[in-house]
């Protein structure tokens, strides 16, 4: 006899909230509540309405589909394997275990059909807007009538503690403003955090707030009651002008006799007893564990099909596109195979050391609109300080609500929900973007500079005002630690070029690299050009710069505007009969790349003696000073004074360098 409708519908669905009791059961560690109270939401979305092909994950047309809340990680490992993802009920059951596939949080490269890595709060859904800027611009490029490639929607499922995050509220309010229409966001209303009650922190009316944002809000009372929820999600679907928020009533933990709509049902598992007691009250078998009706899979499995049918005729619209506009064809080809232009370094300016001092902020600005041209795929802005940080595209629309094919981008003060929105740009595969602010609001950033590296995203993050010698604006503005955390972020490439030439080579090195984010730290203040070798040079991480012809007995390391001193400081230590050697180092982690033998000939033992100077923390320069060597830098914070008085201040002159070395030497 076969199953009604509903009697599918419901299976599927308790399919789905006990796959995930019993991961996070047998992992002993979990977060069950959310799974149960979101998968009637889920289930709707995945079997009626998300647009995808598990035999192709990254399908560049595919709906995205964003769990924000990845702590409910469990619930979309379930969807992944239900639908037909690489994905066998094996990795469930290795749920939070070593070397699995199913790890506790969403990680976006280990697990197929994972869109994003999510986990801290806000994070998912700030990329999901990245996400969304990414379709418009995409799809301004390279639909033309009759060929529309880029249609796809960005679906979120998100948390109240997704939305209590700052991070989300910069972003959806970036979004508001933009007017982006494909994304879709449904706010699980549970109204529960790990304290308890949300009334203990956060009583403010949601949509209201998002309506203030520009957002379509609509609402949901029960998420169980499937034919209202299926409603508001094609609702959701068909708005044309303005993002979307739906706020779905659901019961965390439902079906738990003693734990349903309780912070208990949160973050641990629910135990042994109440497995069976909730398994029991939704008429589930209670054993075995990990119980999967074929029957369940069916309407996963159908719909995925679906999915793979619109691949096919995406495939097929995708060849006769090739024939009609062959030279957007080309360029899109190229750019889903990773690869630059081939004549791209042939645009990055050389810059002549008889023209005059340069800040390298401004020289950034020369390359980067010297590259524009040529890579097209350039895109981004800064936060509020366009002017600030060179990062302009000159000749190239703004993208706005109306304008969807400007490559320039107003952020707003919203340092942390740009980062996140450029990491979900540059999910597309198919965008370099990057965004710029001051170093010191690198702090700011962080987080979402971490989850970049921690999936490998090409993001590119300008970073200008490097040091204390911006000047006036004192110790709020002037970075001192902030070189040193960036350092520490394993799989973050960060440049800080000593002139305009070296600038051109971190522009290029950050261009080259597509296996993590890249941070180029920029000056204020001009800078005298050095050598023109330094382009290429720079990529190498350090080189030396200049040495005497004896055998020098010390070693000169610096970074950024700090290079030029230690030129300086060779000199007077050569006219004196102390042989030296210069060496710029504006990357260590490019640096610690080089083979043995490269890095050797920049920092041979046969000079022991070495002295690093850098306007900022000298933690971490031991690893290259050694036992013997001294570091100029700087403890504690800054100051508002004149640049000129800040370096005689804390040292950064020629004499105390000399004094420095000298004493080395004694």
């Amino acid at each position: 006899m076969s199953q009604a409708p509903a009697d599918l519908d419901e299976l599927a669905i308790n399919t789905l909230r006990f796959l995930a009791v019993d991961m996070v059961e047998k992992a002993n560690s979990g977060h069950p509540g959310a799974p149960m109270g979101q998968a009637p939401l889920a289930y709707l979305l995945w079997t009626r309405h998300l647009r995808h092909d598990p035999a192709a994950p990254d399908w560049p047309d595919r709906d995205r589909f964003v769990l924000s809340c990845g702590h409910a990680s469990a619930l979309l490992y379930g969807l992944l394997h239900l639908s037909g993802y690489d994905l066998p009920l094996a990795e469930l059951q290795r749920f939070r275990q070593l070397g699995s596939r199913t790890p506790g949080h969403p990680e976006r490269g280990h697990t197929p059909g994972v869109e994003t890595t999510t986990g801290p709060l806000g994070q998912g859904l700030a990329s999901a807007v990245g996400m969304a800027i990414a379709k418009r611009m995409l799809a301004a490029e390279f639909n033309r009538t009759g060929f529309e490639l880029f249609t796809h929607r960005v679906i979120a499922i998100a948390s109240d503690g997704d939305l209590m995050e700052g991070v989300a509220s910069e972003a959806c309010s970036l979004a508001g403003h933009l007017g982006l229409a494909d994304l879709k966001v449904f706010y699980d209303a549970n109204r529960i955090s790990i304290d308890g009650s949300t009334d203990l922190a956060f009583t403010e009316d949601v949509g209201r707030r998002f309506e203030a944002y520009g957002w379509r809000v609509l609402e949901v009372a029960d998420v169980n009651d499937l034919d209202a929820t299926d409603g508001a999600i094609s609702e959701a679907l068909a708005e044309s002008r303005r993002p979307t928020l739906v706020v779905v009533r659901t019961h965390i933990g439902y079906g738990s006799p003693a734990k349903q709509d309780s912070a208990a049902a949160h973050g641990s598992p629910l135990g042994a007893d109440e497995t069976t007691a909730a398994k029991e009250r939704l008429g589930w078998p209670a054993e075995p564990a990990f119980h999967v009706p074929e029957a369940a899979r069916q309407p996963f499995v159908d719909h995925a099909g679906r999915g793979a049918v619109a691949h096919s005729m995406w495939r097929a619209l995708l060849r006769e596109y090739g024939v009609a506009h062959p030279e957007p064809a080309a360029e899109l080809a190229r750019r889903r195979a990773c690869r630059l232009p081939d004549d791209w370094e042939r645009a990055l300016p050389s810059f002549d050391p008889a023209a005059g001092a340069i800040a390298t902020r401004k020289a950034s600005g020369v390359v980067l609109n010297a590259l524009a041209g040529v890579v097209r795929e350039l895109v981004g802005g800064s936060a509020d300080l366009t002017g600030s940080n060179n990062t302009f595209l000159e000749g190239v629309p703004v993208f706005d609500a109306r304008e969807h094919g400007g490559r320039n981008l107003y952020f707003g003060v919203r340092e942390h929900g740009m980062a996140a929105a450029v990491n979900g740009m540059a999910l597309s595969g198919l965008l370099r973007p990057y965004c710029g602010t001051f170093l010191i609001f690198s702090d700011y950033m962080r987080p979402a500079i971490r989850l970049a590296a921690l999936m490998g995203l090409p993001s590119i993050f300008v970073f200008t005002h490097d040091s204390i010698f911006l000047g006036e604006d004192g110790p709020t503005h002037q970075p001192i630690s902030q070189l040193l955390s960036l350092r520490s972020i394993p799989n973050l490439t960060v440049i800080r070029p000593a002139d305009a030439n070296e600038t051109a080579g971190a522009w290029r090195a950050a261009l080259a690299n597509r296996s993590g984010p890249t941070a180029i730290v920029l000056t204020r203040q001009k800078l005298a050009i050095l050598s023109p070798a330094g382009s290429q040079a720079a990529a190498r991480g350090a080189y030396v710069l200049t040495e005497t012809a004896d055998e020098p007995r010390l070693s000169l390391l610096a970074s950024g505007s700090e290079v030029a001193l230690a030129l300086d400081a060779a000199q007077v230590l050569t006219s004196r009969g102390v042989a030296s050697r210069v060496v710029s180092m504006p990357s260590w982690e490019l640096f610690d790349a080089q083979d043995a033998g490269y890095r050797a000939s920049v920092l041979p033992d046969s000079a022991p003696l070495r002295l690093a100077i850098e306007a900022g923390s000298p933690l971490g320069w031991e690893r290259y000073v050694g036992d013997r060597g001294r570091v100029l830098g700087v403890d504690g914070y800054g100051a508002s004074a004149p640049q000129r008085d800040l370096a005689e201040h804390y040292g950064f002159t020629v004499e105390n360098v000399v004094a420095q070395a000298l004493a080395m030497l004694s």
